[in-house]
C-alpha cells in the first residue's frame, strides 16, 4: 500500500488549506502531515501546493489530483458505511451545530427524540450564532437560517420562518396600532442587532429605520419586553406564534410582511452520505 501513503494527509490539507488544520482533523502532528505530503509530491513528481508564510493553496495539478483522491476516499468510506448500514445499527458520533435560540428551543428537542430511537448514537450539539466551518471544525451537519452563501455544501430544506411585527394588547390599547410603515416612527420599537426592520413594500424589500428605548441581540429578551407592553417588536414567527395564538400578542402590519425564509440542513458535499446523518436530516425535516 506504499502508493496510498500521504493521500489522506494531502486531502485533509486540500480541504482545510492548512497543514495545522489538517493535523488537527487527522489527530496527528503538523510535522507528520508535512512529511507525508512532501513524500507524496516526491513520489508522483508533482508540486501539489503553493506554500507561503500566510497561506496554502492548491496548484492546478494539485486540484486535479484532489478530485481523483476525494472520489477514491469516498468510495472507501462508502464501503465501510455500507457494512454498518447492512447491520441496521446506527452508531458512532454526530457533531451538529445550530443557532443558539433556534437550536435550544427547536433543534435540541428533535435531536433528543432521535436519540431515543437510536440509543447507540452519541451527539455533540454546539449552539452558536457564528457560522462554523463544516470541514475545518469536523461537523457532520449544521442548521442555517435564511439565505445560504456556501455553494460548496449540500443542503436540504427543513422548515421555514417569517418575521412578525406584534405588540401586546395593553400596548395597543395605550398607543394604538401602526397601520402604515411610517406610523412606526410614532412607536417604541424594540430593536434587535440592527437599527432597521425588513418589510415588503410595492413588491420590493424595504429596510425601515426604527427607534426605541431597548436594543438587544437576544430575541427572548425582546419578546419579554413586548409581552410586558413596553413596545412593538419584530421577531421570527417561532418566537411569537404561541403568544399570538394565546392572544398575548397581536400581529401588526401584516400586509407588509416579508416572504418566508427557509431553514436548512447543511452538510459536506460527499458522494455518499452516512446513514446516521441521512436519517437525522430526514428526522429533522419531518419534525421541525
Amino acid at each position: 500500500m506504499h502508493s496510498w501513503e500521504g493521500v489522506c494527509e494531502f486531502v485533509a490539507v486540500a480541504e482545510t488549506l492548512s497543514f495545522t488544520g489538517a493535523a488537527k482533523k487527522l489527530g496527528i502532528s503538523t510535522a507528520q502531515v508535512s512529511r507525508q505530503v512532501s513524500s507524496l509530491e516526491a513520489r508522483i513528481s508533482t508540486k501539489l501546493f503553493i506554500r507561503t508564510t500566510r497561506q496554502v493553496s492548491l496548484t492546478e495539478l494539485g486540484t486535479v489530483y484532489y478530485h481523483h483522491c476525494r472520489r477514491v476516499l469516498d468510495g472507501l468510506l462508502e464501503a465501510e458505511r455500507a457494512v454498518t448500514d447492512l447491520q441496521n445499527i446506527i452508531t458512532g458520533k454526530l457533531r451538529i451545530s445550530a443557532p443558539v435560540i433556534y437550536g435550544e428551543r427547536w433543534v435540541a428537542p428533535v435531536v433528543h427524540d432521535f436519540l431515543i430511537q437510536h440509543k447507540s448514537l452519541e451527539v455533540e450539539l454546539y449552539l452558536t450564532n457564528r457560522q462554523v466551518n463544516l470541514i475545518e471544525e469536523s461537523f457532520d451537519l449544521v442548521v442555517r437560517l435564511g439565505e445560504l452563501e456556501d455553494s460548496s455544501m449540500m443542503a436540504k430544506k427543513l422548515a421555514s420562518r417569517t418575521q412578525v411585527v406584534c405588540a401586546s394588547p395593553q400596548y395597543i390599547e395605550k398607543h394604538g396600532k401602526p397601520l402604515k410603515l411610517n406610523d412606526l416612527n410614532e412607536h417604541n420599537c424594540l430593536k434587535g442587532a440592527t437599527d432597521f426592520w425588513r418589510f415588503m413594500s410595492n413588491g420590493k424589500l424595504y429596510h425601515m429605520p426604527v427607534t426605541g428605548n431597548i436594543s438587544c441581540n437576544i430575541g427572548l429578551s425582546l419578546l419579554d419586553a413586548a409581552l410586558k407592553g413596553i413596545g412593538v417588536v419584530q421577531l421570527p414567527d417561532y418566537y411569537v406564534s404561541q403568544f399570538v395564538e394565546g392572544q398575548k400578542l397581536v400581529p401588526l402590519l401584516e400586509k407588509y410582511q416579508v416572504p418566508k425564509e427557509d431553514i436548512w440542513a447543511l452538510y459536506p458535499n460527499n458522494r455518499f452520505l452516512s446513514p446516521k446523518v441521512r436519517l437525522l436530516i430526514d428526522f429533522l425535516a419531518d419534525h421541525l
